[in-house]
């Protein structure tokens, strides 16, 4: 689904993806590794957390968790 986009235009879209992958895992450490399947890195923030496509670290935005 996701992997097959070049960029995600809606954070909205993105933010359904996280909270999706995150329910199947066990730790935050486990769902830092799924993403960076996908190509994403994650960062935590106080707002939440910072999102980036993987390899350039182009920032994406924040997203609410």
């Amino acid at each position: 689904m996701f992997a097959e986009m070049n960029t995600p235009t809606d954070l909205g879209e993105l933010r359904h993806f996280l909270v999706a992958e995150r329910q199947k895992t066990l730790s935050d450490t486990e769902w830092k590794f799924r993403l960076r399947g996908y190509g994403f890195h994650v960062k935590r923030v106080s707002d939440g957390v910072m999102v980036a496509r993987i390899p350039k670290n182009e920032i994406l935005g924040c997203v609410k968790m």
